[in-house]
């Protein structure tokens, strides 16, 4: 009883953190500082710039922001449509992830059996870290082409910074995988109990099957080998000459018990 209320303040932290995660993984779908630029050269010019997954926007220094979608969507790169996709299944995956969850916890009692509850407790922690590694691979990637931009000397474009909004999915994205690990190896203890409590192997014995196929044939058909020890061998062998011994002197006594003498005939003439 005590081991099932820890395992089950276990999976309301690991649904707390993986909850926050979703939440900041979503919020960073409408943030549009993913990365920025400050244009400073004139000081009658300057101005950010910054640009999301949706819209390309800038700001001047009077705080009169102005914001453009893409105008073409087929026209748009691969990478911004794969981050599109990846961002959006990360949400996806997350929403389900948070169904499953509250159906299996222990804390709910939505679910059947122990073991139910524990295999769609499973589920949710395999969905959770989908979630995670969908977002961390959005983000760390968005990062990585902002970063080789920047550094490029021959990339003679505006260069962009790191925004806000990586940071927050940097951080949302580590908590779903974390909550959702710790989730998945408590859950998964108790989905497959077989893997995870192996029982302990059984010390060898002197009596041993000839070949496996011997297991699959009746009992009274089975040949096995008896494996004596040296120590015994001399022990075995004199106690069986001696009850050889006793055997036959049992019966030559009763052969001599059992033969009656022969008398000689007696003549009827005497």
């Amino acid at each position: 009883m005590r081991q099932r209320t820890v395992v089950m303040y276990v999976e309301i932290g690991c649904f707390v953190s993986c909850l926050c995660g979703w939440v900041l993984n979503c919020s960073t779908l409408a943030t549009e500082y993913w990365i920025v630029s400050e244009s400073a050269s004139v000081v009658l010019a300057a101005g950010d710039y910054y640009s999301n997954l949706w819209m390309d926007c800038v700001a001047d220094t009077a705080g009169v922001s102005d914001c453009k979608y893409y105008p073409s969507m087929l026209d748009l790169p691969v990478f911004l449509h794969v981050c599109r996709a990846l961002a959006v299944v990360s949400v996806i995956f997350g929403f389900w992830g948070a169904v499953l969850a509250l159906i299996g916890m222990k804390c709910t009692k939505i679910g059947g059996s122990e073991l139910v509850n524990a295999r769609i407790t499973f589920a949710a922690a395999l969905t959770y870290m989908a979630s995670g590694f969908s977002g961390m691979i959005v983000y760390s990637w968005w990062g990585d082409k902002t970063r080789s931009e920047f550094v490029d000397p021959y990339f003679l474009e505006l260069k962009f910074e790191l925004g806000a909004a990586l940071f927050i999915g940097w951080g949302g994205s580590c908590l779903l995988i974390c909550g959702s690990a710790v989730l998945g190896y408590f859950s998964g203890r108790e989905s497959f109990p077989k893997r995870f409590n192996k029982q302990p192997r059984r010390p060898p014995t002197y009596m041993t099957a000839r070949t496996r196929r011997t297991y699959m044939l009746p009992g009274s058909s089975r040949h096995t080998t008896v494996i004596i020890p040296a120590s015994h061998q001399s022990y075995i062998e004199s106690r069986a000459s001696r009850v050889s011994g006793v055997r036959r002197g049992t019966q030559e006594s009763q052969s001599s018990r059992s033969v009656r003498p022969i008398l000689p005939p007696i003549d009827s003439a005497v």
